[in-house]
């Protein structure tokens, strides 16, 4: 299937590993070129030379999404590069989880703010071009009440979810489409839930007991689901919060 994403510039924070590389190298497979985001250089070069080795094309440029001005370094070196951005998916989280102040700061900033930073840097552009897709990274946290103190990273995740469909109503005149893609738990190399199996084997066991496929997912599954609703095959899809999850979340909506 032809997703008609050839020649199209994506780019993507959080890009050095798990779903965000994930998500770049799907891309970058059905022909787009990438502008990759992170804030580790060594990981995120690594990155870039994955998809050169493939064929692709690929920009890295360290950046911190909870910095204004580290944002709008990464938008001047993005339209340098490539002259246009026709998609941003903002995945970058602090993945903070515990319920101290700290968290919410974190969270709020880079997950939730880093995501109003990169729309505030892209989507004038956007407009001009007449057409623009925008994708957030949230989670199933975002719709539903699970029984863990993880509440800065669960409001900003709901908090993303709402903007997609805010944003998505503002924006479909100017063409642009705006959805939230809410994975369940995610396994990786060097990942959370890899240390959360090595290091606290009951809760990962109860997390994937609550799966019906009996696993936890993997970025690549995510990553079909962001390539599709990046392309033109999704055209019709705007200020949706798209569940993949492999079944996880027991939330009705």
């Amino acid at each position: 299937m032809d997703l008609g994403l050839t020649g199209k510039v994506a780019l993507v924070t959080g890009a050095s590993r798990g779903i965000g590389l994930a998500i770049a190298k799907g891309l970058a497979e059905e022909g787009a070129k990438l502008v990759l985001a992170a804030r580790g250089a060594d990981d995120l070069n690594a990155a870039a030379r994955q998809i050169e080795d493939s064929g692709g094309e690929a920009l890295a440029h360290s950046c911190d999404v909870a910095d204004d001005a580290s944002v709008a370094g990464l938008a001047e070196a993005a339209l340098a590069r490539f002259g246009r951005v026709d998609i941003v998916i903002s995945n970058a989280s602090a993945l903070a989880v515990t319920p101290e102040r700290s968290s919410w700061d974190s969270s709020l900033s880079v997950d939730l703010m880093g995501a109003v930073r990169l729309v505030d840097a892209f989507l004038p552009g956007m407009r001009q071009q007449g057409e623009g897709v925008i994708i957030f990274t949230s989670s199933i946290s975002g719709i539903e009440a699970a029984p863990m103190d993880d509440y800065a990273y669960t409001s900003a995740k709901a908090a993303l979810n709402a903007y997609a469909k805010k944003l998505a109503g503002i924006e479909g005149p100017n063409g642009i489409r705006v959805n939230a893609l809410l994975p369940g738990s995610i396994e990786f190399p060097g990942g959370g839930w890899e240390m959360i199996r090595q290091h606290q084997p009951e809760l990962y066991n109860m997390i994937k007991a609550g799966i019906p496929f009996g696993r936890l997912g993997a970025p690549e599954e995510v990553a079909d689901a962001a390539v599709w609703l990046a392309s033109r095959r999704a055209r019709w899809v705007t200020g949706a919060s798209l569940v993949v999850d492999g079944g996880q979340s027991k939330a009705i909506r």
